[in-house]
């Protein structure tokens, strides 16, 4: 089972990005179904298919059906390309694929999926911490640094929409999963690139304030994520 899964989702990556030029996505978003490069890319996906599976014949129904809702998906998807978010519609074209894959595996080698075990207490710990980290570390540091007003100094027109929270959420769960596998050194090198970035915006403010803020934030977020990552592996500990 495990080799069919690995040999159907090599085929979805093959057929999907490397045999699918960006031009050709491009052709089929203006002309849809009238766009040669839609059949051809079926076209190649199968033929990709057959020869990941070395043309192993018992699997037919599954490359027929895998081809066919390929297809209906890529449709479905440039005609709702100008109605939806494109984000959107990859995400849910990728997750019909997949679903389809798992539903080709599950007719050749059925299997059972247990759910209960993504409500064991290791697992709802590191849910739990990993929302402490991203989100609620952010509403903490947001209630701490908004004593001081540097709207001044900050030009929105020269930032993107909400680039500071999610560089800080991104950078505590890099903290946090240093720490959790024993890293620390990681975090040394998360520092040092920060810095390199930021030093061309304090160098050129030239402010002390917003040095001092910047340096405030930087270290509010990187302890927030330190004390995080020793709790999560202290209460680890305890639930062994």
């Amino acid at each position: 089972m495990t080799l069919l899964i690995l040999k159907l989702v090599l085929s979805h990556l093959l057929g999907d990005f490397l045999f699918q030029p960006g031009a050709w996505v491009k052709d089929k978003e203006n002309r849809k179904y009238k766009s040669p490069y839609l059949y051809l890319h079926i076209v190649i996906h199968t033929v990709t298919l057959f020869v990941v599976l070395q043309f192993e014949m018992k699997y037919w129904l599954g490359i027929l059906l895998i081809a066919i809702s390929h297809f209906i998906i890529d449709l479905l998807k440039v005609n709702l390309k100008s109605k939806a978010d494109p984000r959107f519609l990859f995400l849910l074209d990728q997750l019909l694929h997949v679903l389809v894959i798992a539903a080709v595996v599950y007719y050749y080698y059925p299997y059972h999926i247990d759910f209960t075990s993504l409500y064991t207490s290791e697992l709802l710990l590191l849910f739990m911490f990993i929302i402490l980290t991203t989100l609620v570390s952010s509403i903490i540091m947001r209630m701490i640094i908004s004593k001081w007003d540097v709207t001044a100094y900050n030009n929105p027109q020269n930032s993107l929409n909400k680039a500071g929270s999610y560089i800080g959420m991104l950078e505590r769960l890099f903290v946090f999963v240093f720490i959790v596998m024993g890293r620390w050194e990681g975090i040394g090198f998360l520092l040092a690139a920060k810095s390199v970035f930021r030093y061309g915006d304090l160098s050129k403010a030239g402010d002390r304030k917003l040095t001092e803020y910047i340096l405030i934030g930087t270290l509010l977020s990187f302890g927030l994520a330190m004390l995080l990552g020793v709790g999560y592996n202290y209460f680890v500990q305890v639930l062994q």
